[in-house]
């Protein structure tokens, strides 16, 4: 993680983190970023996160269903 990353994002916090608050936006930026990069590299790592990939073959057509 660069510094003119990090600084660019503590510059930038969205308005729910503004309101948040902090001491020290520099830190935030920070963990925020981290928590990204984490996401990123392994989709499955944050918790409740699941992404699942299908493709258009594997899709059930109407009338193929169990009602």
């Amino acid at each position: 993680m660069t510094d003119d990353r990090v600084q660019s994002r503590a510059a930038d916090l969205l308005p729910e983190e503004r309101s948040a608050g902090s001491a020290d936006p520099r830190l935030q930026a920070e963990a925020i970023l981290a928590e990204s990069d984490e996401r990123e590299e392994t989709p499955g790592a944050a918790p409740g996160t699941f992404l699942e990939h299908r493709a258009s073959g594997e899709t059930v057509t109407p009338g193929d269903g169990t009602r």
